[in-house]
């Protein structure tokens, strides 16, 4: 009792604070953005937040939701402080969005070749039975489009997706082109998978900051962290380490030590 007294005392003397914690939520079920290795959060999402946060001074406490959804309904209303994720108007009501990215990134359609389809515009996919997760938006042009629709089935895990395109139970699953290529390499079964070539939609993953949350202040501090990262390379060193160590995760006997 008396040694966590004093050592309170030298803090204070020396000017030293613990450093204040905020809550980052991620549903990890999209490798190399965010996965989950069993044990923790890894990929490039939670390794961004962590150092762009420690870097102003916070530590990140990382909260896992099995609906991402729920990640962004729980930021909304404040039990979370931030997220990344694609910036709506409809989001914008209750989350404030970095300006500098984190990553560029591409909507594509991902097909069975044994079941072909013709699919060369954003229209053409009302002709067919799709796959998305719950909660997932491909910004307001593709979202518009599918609430139109209502041709999307949705589950709560991407692999699940791809496994109903492989038995051709859906023609088609939307994904980020990065995610869905790790899929498509690194499940069974997925040889006749391929990806369109065509993108069907750009956006961008930003930095989404509770505007109940106090870092909400802090958004220029955000951004100007954000750009020393991206412009210094550190963003995209990141992405390349979890998309080595997710491959070599894979690549491991399951009853590894």
């Amino acid at each position: 009792m008396w040694r966590g007294f004093w050592l309170l005392l030298m803090l204070a003397s020396t000017g030293v604070t613990a450093a204040q914690k905020i809550r980052y939520c991620d549903y990890p079920v999209y490798p190399p953005i965010s996965w989950s290795d069993g044990k923790q959060v890894r990929g490039l999402a939670p390794s961004v937040v962590k150092k762009l946060f420690g870097q102003l001074g916070y530590e990140v406490e990382i909260v896992e939701l099995d609906n991402w959804n729920r990640c962004v309904l729980d930021a909304v209303e404040g039990l979370v402080d931030v997220v990344l994720a694609y910036r709506t108007a409809e989001r914008e009501q209750d989350l404030v969005f970095s300006t500098v990215p984190v990553l560029r990134e591409e909507v594509a359609v991902f097909i069975n070749r044994r079941h072909p389809v013709k699919i060369d515009h954003l229209e053409d996919l009302a002709h067919y039975r799709g796959g998305f997760l719950f909660g997932e938006s491909y910004g307001e042009t593709f979202d518009r489009f599918v609430d139109q629709h209502q041709n999307i089935e949705r589950v709560s895990d991407s692999q699940q997706n791809f496994g109903k395109l492989i038995r051709g139970r859906i023609d088609f699953v939307v994904s980020e082109r990065r995610t869905g290529q790790m899929r498509v390499d690194t499940l069974p079964g997925t040889q006749d998978i391929v990806a369109l070539a065509e993108s069907f939609g750009v956006d961008y993953l930003r930095a989404a900051v509770s505007r109940r949350s106090p870092l909400a202040r802090r958004m220029a501090d955000i951004d100007a962290q954000l750009q020393h990262m991206v412009d210094s390379g550190e963003v995209e060193r990141l992405l390349h380490e979890s998309e080595v160590t997710y491959r070599d995760m894979l690549a491991q006997p399951a009853d590894r030590p």
